[in-house]
């Protein structure tokens, strides 16, 4: 089994999930796109991690691959977050940041829509490995706050 500071999290957690990999293509233009592809899952449920800059402060924000981020959702002063920032702060490399297991530990944002399915994915801490969970564990992992965050694209 892969194992990265996301697996381990869910781990010490203690809660069920499973892992789907896929072979990563370097060209891909979208990961979550990809992801979608190669897994065969709807693109509802398939989860983004975004890490954004909310008045400055880096948060976390999981949307479906189906949607874009409502920034505005966040805060007037919404942005997304330079890479260079998120992966000093998580750990993770861009198309590899997953919720769970940040170096430090980023107020978390889900969008509603996720609470609608059994299970969904996120990533799980590298670019072709995702975490399949119950959503409401990843709310209670993460402390999250559950909101409508989605615009669909």
């Amino acid at each position: 089994m892969a194992s990265t500071p996301a697996t381990k999290a869910a781990e010490r957690a203690g809660i069920s999930f499973a892992l789907h990999e896929y072979v990563h293509d370097e060209h891909a233009r979208s990961f979550g796109d990809e992801a979608v592809e190669k897994l065969g899952w709807p693109a509802e449920r398939v989860f983004k991690t975004l890490v954004v800059s909310v008045d400055g402060v880096l948060h976390v924000a999981c949307v479906p691959v189906s949607a874009q981020l409502d920034l505005k959702a966040l805060g007037k002063r919404a942005r997304l977050a330079d890479p260079a920032d998120a992966h000093r702060v998580t750990g993770y490399v861009t198309g590899g940041t997953s919720p769970l297991g940040q170096r430090k530990a980023l107020p978390t944002h889900v969008d509603a829509s996720a609470l609608e399915h059994e299970t969904i994915l996120v990533n799980g801490g590298r670019r072709g490995l995702q975490l399949e969970l119950d959503p409401n564990d990843l709310v209670r992992l993460t402390d999250a706050s559950v909101q409508p965050l989605a615009s669909r694209r």
